[in-house]
C-alpha cells in the first residue's frame, strides 16, 4: 500500500510546493506592478509603500501556508522517521514566526488582538 501512497504523497507535496512558490512570485510581481502604475500616476508616496507591503506581506503569507501544507504531507506520507519530524517541527516553527510577525508588521496588531477587539 506505501509503494502507491509514498509516490501519489511525493507528487501532492511537490505541486502544492510550486503552488506556494508561485503565490509568492506572483503577488511579489503584482505589488511592484502595481506601485509602479501608482508612482507614475503620482499618487501619494506613502500610501504607495503602505499597499505595497500589504500586498506583499499577504502574498508571502498564503505562500507561506502552501509551504508548510506541502512539508507535513511530505514528511507523515513520505519519509516518516524522528530526524524528518524534527526537522518538519523547527519549519513549522519557523514559518509560523514569520506568519505571526508579517500579520503584526501588516496590522500593527496581534492575530488574536481582533476577536476582542470585535467582541467589544
Amino acid at each position: 500500500m506505501n509503494e502507491f501512497i509514498a509516490p501519489a504523497a511525493s507528487w501532492s507535496a511537490a505541486v502544492i510546493e510550486t503552488i506556494g512558490v508561485g503565490t509568492i512570485t506572483v503577488f511579489a510581481l503584482y505589488s511592484l506592478f502595481n506601485a509602479a502604475a501608482r508612482m507614475l500616476r503620482k499618487e501619494d508616496s506613502d500610501s504607495i509603500f503602505q499597499e505595497l507591503r500589504q500586498l506583499l506581506g499577504r502574498g508571502i503569507l498564503l505562500g507561506l501556508e502552501f509551504l508548510i501544507a506541502s512539508d507535513i504531507i511530505y514528511t507523515v506520507a513520505v519519509e516518516l522517521t524522528f530526524e524528518t519530524i524534527g526537522v518538519l517541527a523547527i519549519v513549522v516553527l519557523i514559518r509560523t514566526f514569520l506568519s505571526f510577525t508579517l500579520e503584526v508588521e501588516m496590522s500593527g496588531k496581534w492575530p488574536w488582538q481582533n476577536n476582542r477587539l470585535r467582541d467589544s
